[in-house]
């Protein structure tokens, strides 16, 4: 487990390290959302001929409603990551299951706001940009029952899948690459 956490940590200081030499962050796939900063030099890039088929497992909320959920800004991030090399995954080769304690972030802004507190959904306009940029964007419908989430407040542009178990182990087996939050 350490690895990865060195991993990470490096990649926070090289970003880190780049932003104070002048770099500008960039969003060239999802605008307003998952800004990255190019670092002249960075080894393993995005390669052209691969077939980017990834499965997002969006389980944590954000540290509060107002927030846009961490995960989906992960999910703008990749695209973008991707996006500075050229790589444009195909229409729902990019896939998102949000299940768990995040599973209200899919409610339209009314049910949002009385599950949560909040004003209104803060994650209705990042997952409308995600839709555009050709994600599927899905949850559970065990976690919305778990959560007592109506399934008629899930917003118009989100699927119901039967569960984020099958859901993932499908992907998986179908050759979905698994990146958990």
């Amino acid at each position: 487990m350490r690895l990865p956490f060195i991993a990470i940590a490096g990649c926070v200081a090289v970003m880190s390290s780049a932003v104070s030499a002048g770099v500008t962050a960039q969003q060239p796939v999802i605008a307003s959302y998952g800004k990255i900063t190019p670092v002249k030099g960075a080894a393993e890039r995005p390669d052209r001929s691969l077939r980017y088929r990834v499965l997002f497992s969006v389980t944590k909320g954000a540290s509060s409603p107002d927030k846009v959920n961490p995960s989906l800004e992960k999910v703008a991030r990749f695209l973008n990551l991707l996006g500075t090399d050229g790589v444009r995954p195909a229409r729902g080769d990019v896939v998102v299951i949000v299940h768990g304690p995040a599973t209200p972030i899919v409610a339209e802004d009314a049910a949002y706001a009385t599950k949560t507190g909040a004003a209104a959904n803060p994650n209705l306009a990042l997952i409308a940009a995600l839709k555009r940029a050709g994600v599927s964007v899905r949850v559970c419908s065990q976690a919305l029952v778990g959560n007592k989430v109506d399934p008629a407040t899930v917003d118009k542009d989100i699927e119901i899948d039967v569960s984020a178990l099958t859901t993932m182990a499908t992907l998986q087996l179908r050759g979905w690459a698994l990146i958990p939050d």
